[in-house]
């Protein structure tokens, strides 16, 4: 996990005179800050936020709704309200608050001594209050979650004037699967900053990230994993998660370091690829000598200290589950897309636990990698299947239609326009599925409304009237790096996070293992009832051919 800036803080003169350009020439000579906080500057500008301003609309959630973001966040709650009240026994009475964030800024809980809190209070740093950068400028809670890095941010560092009171510092919180949950974060007075403090957040959303690792993954071989011994059931540990085929299912960012492996690698890797050691070997192992820890090595001969336990999942010496608790999906449309490939079964797998969650979903692959029927597939499988599932090709909308097509028009809206008007492509959508494919094209004023609909859950048709309430499940997907689009001010920041609950990559048909797997069920399509296959010469030439166009070439 790479650190913001906190290591290099800028003096008060530097920082003036950076506040004096911004003001002034709308932009910060280079060099004068530190390169984090002038990115976190920049976005703040982006977005809109006046530094010597106030924060006019800034979201603050109604008690209804953060009673209802505390339920969506139980879990991250639950694990982290006792590391908070830890932190805080060792900051009391030092004019300070623990506090912690989701994933979208929303604050959700605090602890602290009564007379900061009052202080806070006065910049809306309370549960309910939104502090995205959006809305607060470079903040630690907001810039930790924008960088995915733990933040320091005293002072006159903060975008806004009137925070410039405030020494805060924050550590972004992930789980298992290296999605982004929220932030740990100590705020107090910006007379008493102290660089320790960092150190003592991040061991905070370490320790969150263990308990809700050992929480999710409570049914699979745990590997713990250090350089020494010694390291082993410390927070600094690496953390694998096992499934009984050996695949990795689960791991923190200090196993992946460990290992050599990024986010993307779990779920498609098997234990015995990145170490010499299978599943079978080391429940085995765990069974004769329990939690001994034992020296294994990488492929590339270095060692790794490990200890192994076991879950009521233990694979038996032949490779045979027993106690098995897991049961099997259930083959509906989101199975059947299963054909044996491991990585395409690990986006299913994602695909599964947020079925019945009110999360936006972002399908990122190639183009013919099948985006479209993974989302056909989870809307026919899940409780909305009963609604529509509307497409939308953004790609493929001229501009100057995109409006009319998306959110409709009142009767005589424009010239050309239906006489009776139309509902829009969104309100098509209530109560079922959303999709909308090549997101990524989506011209940037359209960005805004569709941000807007997102966030008030209402349609405003062209040529007014009143907005409609609409209830739908959004899919996005796309070919491009969204990522690289909003750092090159192609595609807005806001709308990238509100997609982006969760990402599933499709594999490129060429790294496919399941390619006559898949073949064969084509045939079976195209002839049904009949026994089709293909010659050996055309086997290989087909396990020799690179696919650029994926699974739709191949049905082709």
């Amino acid at each position: 996990m790479t650190l913001t800036f906190h290591s290099c803080r800028p003096s008060t003169q530097r920082l003036r005179e950076a506040r004096r350009q911004l003001l002034e020439q709308g932009a910060v000579s280079d060099g004068l800050i530190e390169p984090a906080l002038h990115r976190s500057w920049t976005r703040s500008q982006r977005f809109g936020v006046v530094p010597n301003g106030r924060v006019p609309g800034a979201p603050h959630a109604s008690g209804a709704k953060l009673a209802r973001a505390l339920r969506h966040e139980h879990e991250l709650v639950s694990h982290a309200r006792p590391l908070m009240e830890f932190v805080y026994e060792q900051t009391r009475n030092s004019d300070c608050m623990v506090i912690l964030a989701d994933s979208g800024g929303m604050l959700l809980e605090a602890l602290g001594d009564p007379p900061f809190i009052e202080r806070a209070d006065r910049v809306a740093l309370r549960p309910g209050a939104i502090w995205h950068e959006q809305w607060r400028g470079t903040n630690a809670i907001g810039t930790a979650l924008a960088d995915k890095a733990p933040a320091v941010v005293n002072g006159s560092e903060h975008y806004l004037e009137r925070n410039a009171f405030l020494t805060c510092s924050a550590a972004p919180i992930t789980d298992p699967s290296g999605r982004l949950l929220g932030a740990i974060d100590i705020s107090g007075d910006r007379r008493s900053y102290s660089h320790h403090t960092l150190g003592l957040v991040r061991s905070a959303a370490k320790m969150i990230e263990h308990r809700l690792f050992r929480r999710r993954h409570s049914n699979h071989l745990l590997l713990r994993l250090h350089t020494q011994p010694e390291g082993l059931d410390t927070f600094c540990e690496g953390l694998i998660a096992l499934s009984s085929e050996g695949w990795i299912v689960g791991a923190n960012d200090a196993a992946l370091t460990l290992l050599g492996l990024t986010w993307q690698d779990v779920g498609t890797t098997p234990i015995d690829r990145v170490l010499i050691a299978d599943v079978a070997m080391l429940a085995g192992w765990q069974r004769r000598n329990g939690n001994q820890p034992r020296a294994l090595c990488r492929h590339d001969g270095q060692p790794v200290w490990a200890r192994v336990e076991a879950s009521c999942a233990m694979p038996s010496p032949q490779g045979s589950v027993v106690g098995q608790l897991a049961v099997d999906p259930p083959r509906d449309p989101l199975a059947e897309l299963d054909t044996g490939d491991p990585a395409l079964l690990a986006a299913i797998t994602r695909a599964r636990r947020v079925i019945d969650k009110p999360i936006g979903l972002l399908v990122q692959g190639e183009t013919g990698t099948g985006k479209e029927m993974l989302a056909r597939a989870l809307h026919a499988s899940g409780p909305r299947r009963a609604g529509a599932f509307v497409t939308v090709n953004c790609a493929a909308i001229p501009e100057s239609l995109f409006e009319a097509e998306l959110f409709g028009y009142r009767p005589g809206a424009f010239t050309g326009a239906v006489r009776e008007g139309a509902p829009g492509r969104i309100r098509e959508a209530d109560g079922g599925t959303l999709f909308l494919d090549e997101i990524g094209d989506m011209p940037l004023p359209l960005q805004v409304r569709l941000l807007r609909v997102l966030q008030e859950r209402e349609v405003q048709p062209l040529g007014g009237g009143k907005p409609v309430p609409v209830d739908f499940r959004l899919v996005c997907a796309t070919h491009r790096r969204l990522r690289s689009d909003v750092e090159a001010g192609r595609f807005r920041e806001d709308l990238y996070y509100r997609l982006n609950g969760l990402t599933l990559f499709l594999p490129p048909l060429r790294d496919r293992r399941d390619l006559m797997r898949l073949v064969q069920r084509l045939l079976n399509e195209f002839a049904p009832g009949r026994t089709l296959g293909l010659s050996p010469e055309v086997v290989h030439a087909f396990e020799r051919y690179g696919w650029p166009g994926n699974v739709r070439q191949l049905a082709n």
